[in-house]
């Protein structure tokens, strides 16, 4: 297997490198240089770059708004722009619910929600966990009830339905057959943000971001329509997207702009009279975490090589989001480390602690949960095992 890139390959890297170096906005470099929070109006300012650009839907046909590249080229335009710290774009319409009717919407679903999504007009969210079916999914308790009248009503509550508060629309699991298996009585459901009966309420993270919401549904009557593929046939669905989102939070991108953040941050750190990058024994934890990254670095290669021959993607999803998320939390706990009494910072004003440091803290806190969402890595060891292993479930 060739794990590496062609010189039309790197060719493209450098495409993309000038286009990060010349098109991003002042106001968002000046908080991507300091890897600052970005508001969800700095998220779509970068969203309408890229869609002007013709870059915002890498995994989408060319001929519904998508660029037209291979895996190698999204791969790589991915990275750079994790590198880069610009906004990451709100996955929830472009790489989830897009793709999805893009596969499975009838034409008319087509027509009226991927244009919306390719420019950025709507915002969407995910309704898929709930107060007491989180990585067991397959429990939900959301109910769509067929009125008769070509409408369901939900009634139900959704949870850590990331921004929810912005959204526009809302892709929902609920259950329209409450007498079926779990998993075969599960339909997928777009829902209007405007019905009356569905209510967003933010909660603040210790992070000290909007992040997540409550998101409740009292009688909301909604278009039988709006079913993506068959009544009962969402789990199919859901799982897809689950496991597309698992390959998202490998982020080795992501990673490696936060190893460098530690390593400017101990650059400029005292211990002993020395700058603490100097110091040995912090050295080698350095070193411990960059292999530890150089082998999820490789791990994602040998995925691409196999997306490259047309392989489906396996059980190499949960093993990307295992250590991936695993990373991500170890380079903001040693950064929170380095800062020592600064990383008690995140609740007070803006100026004091150093500019590079600011968020550090905030990230450390909403990163706690990349072990949980999108599956938890408890539940992801147990794919791993029935599905390499062949142990039984």
């Amino acid at each position: 297997m060739d794990l590496s890139f062609t010189p039309e390959q790197e060719a493209f890297r450098r495409e993309v490198r000038e286009f990060l170096k010349t098109e991003v906005p002042p106001h968002i470099k000046a908080k991507a240089e300091v890897d600052g929070h970005f508001e969800m109006d700095e998220v779509m300012d970068w969203h309408k770059v890229l869609y002007r650009k013709g870059w915002v839907a890498p995994h989408w046909p060319k001929e519904l708004g998508g660029p037209g590249w291979d895996a190698a080229q999204r791969f790589l335009f991915g990275e750079e722009l994790e590198k880069s710290g610009t906004p990451l774009l709100s996955p929830f319409g472009l790489s989830m619910v897009g793709p999805l009717i893009i596969q499975f919407g009838n034409d008319a679903q087509k027509q009226r929600f991927l244009p919306k999504i390719l420019s950025g007009e709507e915002k969407w969210c995910q309704g898929y966990s709930e107060p007491d079916a989180g990585s067991d999914l397959a429990s939900l308790r959301t109910t769509a009830v067929d009125d008769g009248n070509g409408n369901f009503v939900v009634n139900g509550q959704k949870t850590w339905t990331t921004y929810a508060q912005y959204a526009d629309w809302i892709f929902c699991l609920v259950r329209t057959d409450s007498s079926a298996k779990k998993q075969a009585g599960i339909s997928f459901l777009l829902i209007d943000m405007k019905t009356p009966g569905v209510r967003a309420v933010p909660m603040l993270t210790t992070g000290h971001t909007p992040a997540f919401c409550d998101t409740w549904f009292e009688n909301a009557v909604v278009p039988k329509e709006n079913v993506v593929g068959p009544v009962n046939g969402g789990w199919g669905m859901a799982k897809a997207l689950l496991g597309h989102e698992r390959t998202m939070i490998g982020a080795v991108g992501q990673s490696t702009r936060a190893l460098l953040r530690v390593k400017r941050i101990a650059s400029h750190t005292i211990l002993n009279g020395k700058p603490l990058l100097e110091d040995g024994s912090f050295r080698t934890k350095i070193a411990r975490l960059e292999i530890k990254l150089e082998a999820l670095r490789v791990q994602n290669y040998r995925a691409l090589a196999g997306a490259q021959l047309g392989h489906a993607p396996g059980p190499e999803s949960s093993i990307l989001k295992i250590r991936g998320s695993e990373i991500q939390q170890q380079c903001l706990e040693l950064a929170m480390e380095v800062m020592g009494q600064n990383s008690l910072a995140w609740f007070n004003e803006t100026d004091i602690v150093p500019a590079g440091e600011q968020w550090v803290a905030s990230s450390f806190n909403y990163l706690r949960a990349t072990t949980i969402y999108g599956g938890s890595n408890e539940i992801q060891r147990n794919v791993i095992a029935k599905m390499i292993l062949g142990l039984p479930g």
